[in-house]
């Protein structure tokens, strides 16, 4: 089985533009990123899919594989489906995102490992149980709810499940069992460039979640419940954060 990674990384990003290059450390995010997920003991290989001549030549510098691909493109979904089509011999595709600088190679792995137990799963991703009430509540943080054979039921920006019983924030988070997702993917080729043939979909529309695309055309998400804590890099803020983390992991 041919299971290539690719990271897409945006040279434009509207919070945090060229944030692929941003350095932290003594490295490039892109950098870390790619040497994370080199950790990954599943993976043949690893190309990083960029828009930007700068982020391109970075990329080549550190002795990375890396891809242009077109700057119109919307999402990262978008760029990596234009470089997976053009691999012949790749059976799974594992979209790795650029913006995750202190991405665990086991990450990778456990979301890659339903494929190789199933034949049958087509798209899988991680989850992380949640325990801070902010979380639970915060817009940015994509929640998800799952079946006993671990299939998404169903994503969104709100907490859920509703825990209907439950007199204050508190109850809710002792009640109820809330998970948060974690942007990794893992699809049978087909299927990602099925996906990005898709029109966005009414659910995905209002939530501004891309997943429920998969959902909503009949195309089941294995979910893999995960112990690490992802760290994306969104904003200045963000980046602050990421720096000082570093510091403390590379002392």
């Amino acid at each position: 089985m041919n299971i290539v990674g690719i990271i897409p990384a945006r040279y434009a990003s509207s919070r945090l533009v060229g944030k692929a290059l941003a350095i932290i450390g003594t490295k490039p995010m892109i950098q870390h990123t790619y040497e994370n997920a080199l950790k990954s003991k599943l993976l043949t290989d690893l190309i990083v899919a960029v828009d930007d001549k700068r982020v391109y030549e970075v990329v080549r510098s550190f002795g990375g594989k890396v891809i242009m691909t077109d700057p119109s493109f919307e999402s990262g979904s978008d760029r990596i489906a234009f470089v997976a089509k053009n691999l012949p011999n790749a059976d799974i595709i594992v979209n790795i995102q650029g913006d995750e600088p202190f991405i665990a190679g086991k990450m990778i792995d456990q979301a890659i490992e339903p494929f190789i137990f199933d034949k049958k799963v087509k798209v899988s991703t991680l989850v992380k149980r949640i325990y801070d009430i902010k979380e639970i509540y915060s817009e940015s943080t994509p929640k998800v709810v799952f079946d006993l054979n671990n299939n998404a039921l169903y994503f969104s920006r709100s907490p859920i499940p509703f825990v209907r019983d439950a007199k204050t924030k508190m109850d809710i988070s002792e009640k109820g069992e809330f998970y948060k997702h974690i942007g990794l993917y893992v699809y049978k080729k087909d299927v990602l460039l099925k996906f990005s043939k898709m029109k966005p979909s009414d659910l995905e529309k209002l939530e501004k979640l891309e997943q429920l695309r998969l959902l909503e055309n009949g195309i089941p998400i294995k979910i893999v419940v995960t112990e690490f804590e992802t760290f994306s890099v969104d904003t200045p803020e963000d980046l602050n954060k990421a720096i000082h983390y570093y510091k403390k992991i590379s002392k």
